[in-house]
């Protein structure tokens, strides 16, 4: 049986989705660069052969990735991966040195350094917005004055919103800049940064917002003005599978759900799917998942926000299982082992049901605040009285806080720090998983404190 070493970091798919597919490909050794998690445990641990933890102080640049090698020769892996944004960099540098399949290096940094990627897309005449490499916080004034506000400034290593501010002038400047390293060391706090790269905390680019609109492309509204594409790159060939859309994200830029399938006409699918794949081809990756994000806008102009060398987070890939019938990460394993993998002729566009991730943090679909603090007991909110007949939805235990603490205050630059939680939301169309999406980030809080009543009157 063929060995395979997941190399785990936070992000990505919940380990109790990924693990089973990736051990029915073959062997399964985890080599944990962080604490693993136990949410989850008893489904994800009885699919590994071994796990190897590397603990708390674990050591980054090339160091990582010599560890990543040691323990690969050690068990004789025939293929390295990883679903976290944080460990590609590494995984792709030890994959390579290995002679295993992989994005490549230089390739995985593209799409790792948000600098890096707009600089390739700029040349290759990708469509981006305007943008400046950031390191000081004169750097940062000077570029109000050469782009057009308002601009948003955002680490070029970081993934899940962290530390992502809007300033409309020069005057917000020092201000924002004192707010982006302490909105850094949140994410260091929680495990979110970048385990190669020694330096990516002092990497910053600031870059204009493009006006988005969904004029044009959209027949109904309530869908946010960006989608993202999932696919595979295997042998350098890409291979887009769908379309996942969004709901409008709470300010600054805090994402709230994904949604499969997409409801814009084929057509403009088809459109989406070329200039992702002018997107992709620029990077010249290899073999890995693919999650790449497009800004829409009036009279069908785009906007490529970023590409990533791994696939979208929290439940997408299982978005795409039960909407499309794919399995992604078991392609992608397969892909990586050397063996045939079928893809689709063409990306998919129609599929059964409806599937969204939903997060869920303390502001409503608008990005009001709570005005209450609740006891975080998802599973006792009765859902029935906020979803639609039929509709299904299950807290996923990966991305819980824990049971019965009470929820923070929200707070804007925080990102992904801000999240309670994460639902898998299934409905029987698109419509009806729009309605039922806004009515869980709206109801929410409410159903909580209804929760904790039932509780302490029981």
């Amino acid at each position: 049986m063929k060995k395979i070493l997941y190399v785990y970091a936070k992000g990505g798919a919940p380990l109790e989705h990924a693990f089973p597919r990736i051990a029915a490909c073959g062997e399964l050794h985890v080599l944990a660069l962080m604490p693993l998690p136990a949410a989850g445990e008893e489904q994800w641990r009885p699919c590994c052969a071994s796990i190897t933890e590397a603990g708390s102080d674990t050591a980054r640049g090339d160091a990582v990735i010599e560890e990543i090698m040691r323990h690969a020769k050690f068990i004789g892996a025939d293929a390295v991966v990883t679903l976290s944004e944080f460990a590609v960099l590494a995984v792709a540098h030890a994959a390579d040195r290995l002679g295993l399949a992989g994005p490549g290096p230089a390739a995985a940094e593209r799409a790792r350094d948000k600098r890096l990627m707009r600089e390739v897309w700029a040349a290759a005449g990708v469509p981006v917005p305007g943008f400046r490499r950031i390191s000081s916080e004169a750097e940062l004034r000077a570029a109000l004055t050469e782009l057009t506000p308002p601009v948003l400034l955002k680490p070029a290593w970081s993934a899940g919103s962290i530390a992502q501010l809007i300033l409309d002038s020069p005057d917000d400047v020092s201000a924002v800049w004192t707010q982006v390293a302490r909105a850094l060391d949140k994410g260091n706090q929680v495990g979110m940064s970048e385990l190669y790269e020694t330096e990516a905390d002092r990497h910053l680019l600031v870059e204009e917002i493009v006006d988005g609109s969904t004029d044009g492309w959209y027949d109904l509204p309530g869908y946010a003005d960006y989608v993202s594409v999932e696919g595979i790159v295997a042998g350098g060939v890409y291979h887009p599978l769908c379309i996942a859309a969004r709901l409008p994200p709470i300010p600054p830029f805090n994402e709230v759900a994904s949604t499969m399938p997409c409801v814009l006409p084929e057509p403009l699918q088809r459109r989406i799917e070329e200039v992702s794949r002018q997107a992709v081809d620029a990077m010249g990756l290899d073999t890995c998942g693919t999650h790449t994000e497009l800004k829409l806008r009036a009279d069908g102009r785009m906007a490529v926000i970023e590409t990533a060398a791994r696939f979208g987070g929290v439940m997408i890939t299982r978005q795409v299982e039960e909407v499309f019938g794919l399995d992604p990460i078991a392609m992608l394993v397969r892909q990586l082992l050397g063996e045939q993998v079928a893809y689709p002729e063409r990306m998919l566009v129609e599929g059964q049901g409806a599937a969204a991730s939903v997060v869920a943090a303390p502001a409503d679909a608008a990005g009001t605040p709570w005005r209450s603090r609740p006891p975080w007991i998802p599973r006792s909110v009765e859902w029935s009285e906020i979803l639609s007949p039929g509709s299904a939805i299950e807290p996923v235990a990966a991305f819980d806080l824990p049971a019965g603490r009470a929820v923070p205050a929200y707070d804007p630059t925080a990102g992904v720090a801000n999240w309670l939680g994460v639902f898998m939301l299934t409905a029987a169309d698109a419509e009806t998983l729009l309605r039922d999406c806004n009515a869980v980030l709206d109801g929410l809080e409410d159903g909580l404190n209804r929760a904790a009543a039932r509780s302490a009157a029981g």
